[in-house]
């Protein structure tokens, strides 16, 4: 997970400032300096580091922190602000065009992820009621052109193709192509390179003249670290780049990427990759990147994820159901399927305040487990999962054989759901109760 070694630092450097109650100005330089070791192992631009340090410092030694009641967590909002506008400071949207078709190229070198962020743009686009085409100009790269009708195909979305032409009449093409065919928005794949060089800087600037884009996007892989600043800026230089999109995230990265690619090259990253799947593409949010970084969640995304995940008329059924205290296994099972749809959950728990890195280590969390649950509970009988009650050993013993677990599995299985279930009957009751009078609680008007 993106972040993990640096947000473990910087967790263990504040640990050590909220436990004093008062701060001199001798232990700020000390964190400052942790923290600026913890910055420049994340692959943090050196540059961006040395600046950032010292906005942070001169603030932390300030009235607002030395005079403050809480001077330890002071310290890290002035961290968090500063954070903040060190990415962006808010949310960058795409340029839509205000009259007429919008036209978004996406730039940058092979193995980027170009074509399969095409299609998880195409997808959120398509979400929020747009009608995207998706346009295939990368004509040198073998199997590129067939990798985007794939993920159109598996999108529902309409890939523009005409084979091996020039990519600057292909663009130009499909423009036309949109306007017959009523897509308001155009997402060109075009051409990477392994480096830059002036032929694919060439080709990349006659589309740009071509299309007249609305937006160009470069896709960088931020596993490269540093590297994809650089990549960046020079991009940028060539083409006046409106914005960027991180890709892999999730993976085992040090992210100094994002923390130094807005403040060096000027361009606001606008999408990060989280994940391999064309679900996983999220918009740049600096104040929940930063949260996420602090260790302190990120409850927005985790909310937003959940509304798009989950059924409205399934959770209404849900509903129902808690009110008549008839939740079953396959009520169990179908929030599983749910839950599995927001993300892994290593991601959604990481958006949890107060799940940090280290609270999550030794803690199981392999998604095998989640397949055996539905092994499990899909090896019983329809009688089974609505009153597993009746569940005794020689069932219990089929059931294991069933679904390829132990009689233990499936034993740890129904004492979840019945602990699961006895949660929900006091829930309800409390509800209950509440709604007559018997409980009342002195906060949150309750």
């Amino acid at each position: 997970m993106a972040f993990e070694a640096l947000t473990q630092k910087l967790n263990d450097i504040f640990k050590k400032l909220k436990g004093k109650g008062k701060l001199t100005e001798a232990d700020v330089k000390q964190a400052m300096r942790e923290v600026k070791l913890a910055l420049l192992e994340a692959d943090v631009n050196f540059k961006v580091v040395k600046d950032l340090i010292q906005k942070i410092s001169e603030r932390a030694v300030g009235q607002e922190v030395m005079e403050s009641l809480t001077p330890g967590q002071q310290v890290i909002k002035i961290v968090n602000d500063e954070l903040v506008q060190l990415m962006g400071s808010k949310e960058a949207k795409l340029n839509f065009s205000s009259g007429g078709i919008t036209v978004i190229m996406l730039v940058g070198l092979q193995g980027s992820g170009k074509t399969t962020t095409a299609g998880k743009l195409g997808r959120l686009l398509s979400k929020s009621g747009k009608k995207p085409l998706l346009t295939a100009a990368d004509i040198y790269r073998p199997a590129a052109i067939k990798q985007l009708q794939v993920v159109g195909e598996k999108l529902d979305l309409p890939v523009f193709t005409m084979g091996q032409q020039d990519p600057v009449n292909i663009a130009r093409a499909s423009v036309e192509y949109a306007h017959k065919h009523n897509n308001d928005v155009i997402i060109i794949d075009t051409a990477g390179r392994l480096h830059i060089d002036e032929e694919l800087m060439d080709e990349l600037s006659r589309i740009k003249q071509a299309v007249n884009p609305s937006e160009i996007l470069l896709v960088v892989d931020s596993m490269t670290g540093q590297d994809a600043v650089n990549v960046a800026e020079e991009f940028n230089k060539r083409l006046a780049l409106t914005g960027l999109i991180l890709t892999k995230l999730d993976g085992d990265t040090r992210g100094g990427a994002a923390l130094s690619v807005k403040a060096v090259t000027g361009c606001p990253i606008k999408f990060v990759g989280m994940g391999e799947k064309l679900e996983n593409l999220e918009p740049f949010y600096p104040e929940r990147m930063a949260s996420r970084i602090l260790g302190m969640g990120d409850v927005l995304t985790l909310i937003e994820k959940a509304t798009q995940s989950f059924d409205l008329k399934k959770a209404q059924e849900l509903e129902q159901k808690l009110k008549t205290q008839s939740f079953d296994l396959n009520d169990f099972l179908e929030q599983l399927s749910q839950v599995k749809k927001i993300g892994s959950l290593d991601q959604i728990l990481s958006m949890i305040p107060g799940f940090s890195p280290q609270k999550l280590q030794g803690l199981e969390l392999d998604e095998k487990e989640l397949v055996h649950v539905e092994a499990i509970i899909n090896s019983m009988t329809p009688e089974e999962r609505k009153n597993p009650s009746i569940i005794n050993g020689s069932r219990r013993k089929r059931i294991a054989a069933g679904s390829g677990t132990s009689i233990q599995d499936v034993n740890r299985l129904l004492k979840q759901y019945e602990q699961t279930r006895k949660m929900i009957k006091q829930m309800t009751d409390m509800e209950k109760g509440r709604k007559k009078g018997k409980h009342r609680f002195p906060f949150y008007g309750l």
